[in-house]
């Protein structure tokens, strides 16, 4: 009788190391004080909980990529699963919203926004596709919401002046809209009209010319608000609290407010994939990481785990890149 089992499946799917997953086992046979465990690319994993059928485990700092996982028990090997594990691409950032990918060259546009006021000597990133961190030379005091137009301009949110900074191509910059309150969240609807959420209460809707016109209200949240547009330009909007139960906000081209997806606990950076699923990083029934919701039945499902999981962003089809608090990672999906 092998005394390790055999596994049956692992949840979620994809992963970041420090991330927990569920893995669904039968006939796992252990004793506390003997030999047994989970191997993750042959590396040893935390585990949180164990029984006979069902295993908690975390994700170790392994190889990236396709993983194969195993369980051990005395001298038995159980049968071979794998996971998708995303490999660090920067680490030392302090991000507090979705990274952006820039349209023309494919960087990954990161932050380290410091807290509300302070003043860092360098506070945006550009990551090239070859995998080079570059310092901007812009003066941001706390940037937070990150977006490009359809020229590929960068527009930023300072939630410390309440302002829209936009950076050209030529690296100039300039204010390009203020007065906006705590200034966070921003996006781009399909006509390229810009949004930007205060996190007081208001979604402001910005002209060409930066002049800022109420579109929606809100419930204020104690963080920010975040911001991503549907193929039907409906806005949808996470306002994350202390709540485990808190809200996707969904707001239609007319400014009206409907509550979209209820459930998750302190909901955060959220993108659409070609398909119209929604990924929100955020916390779903005790899990943490990026949770996906359905674009067909609004069904709600771990998608990838992992630790202090703020934003994310699609870089083409068939990457997704999920950023910490400090750290980015970018995960191929298969």
């Amino acid at each position: 009788m092998n005394q390790a089992g055999e596994i049956i499946s692992i949840s979620p799917r994809y992963a970041i190391p420090g991330g927990e997953v569920i893995i669904e086992c039968e006939g796992f046979e252990f004793e506390y004080g003997t030999e047994y465990g989970v191997y993750f690319g042959g590396l040893r994993a935390r585990l949180v909980g164990v029984s006979r059928k069902r295993i908690v485990a975390i994700v170790p700092e392994v190889f990236t990529g396709e993983v194969e996982v195993y369980l051990e028990s005395g001298t038995d090997q159980s049968n071979l699963l794998s996971i998708g594990v995303g490999e660090m691409l920067a680490e030392d950032l302090h991000i507090v919203a979705n990274p952006a990918i820039d349209p023309i060259d494919g960087s990954i546009i990161l932050t380290r926004s410091g807290s509300r006021g302070q003043k860092l000597p360098v506070t945006l990133f550009r990551l090239t596709p070859e995998g080079e961190l570059l310092e901007m030379p812009i003066d941001i005091m706390n940037p937070t919401g990150l977006a490009f137009n359809g020229e590929g301009e960068l527009f930023v949110t300072n939630r410390a002046s309440g302002e829209v900074v936009k950076i050209g191509r030529d690296g100039n910059y300039f204010t390009f809209s203020s007065n906006l309150g705590i200034a966070t969240g921003l996006a781009f609807n399909s006509k390229g009209e810009l949004f930007v959420g205060d996190r007081s209460g208001t979604i402001y809707k910005i002209s060409d010319s930066g002049n800022a016109e109420i579109f929606a209200t809100l419930e204020p949240s104690m963080a920010a608000y975040h911001l991503a547009f549907d193929k039907e330009d409906n806005l949808f909007v996470t306002a994350p609290g202390f709540s485990s139960f808190d809200t996707i906000w969904k707001i239609d081209r007319r400014g009206i407010v409907d509550v979209f997806f209820r459930g998750l606990g302190r909901p955060q950076g959220l993108a659409f994939d070609d398909e119209g699923n929604l990924y929100v990083a955020a916390c779903l029934q005790g899990r943490r990481g990026i949770v996906r919701i359905s674009a067909e039945d609004q069904e709600a499902e771990l998608f990838v785990a992992g630790m202090n999981v703020v934003g994310l962003c699609f870089n083409g089809s068939s990457e997704l890149i999920v950023a910490t608090n400090n750290k980015v990672y970018g995960l191929e999906l298969r």
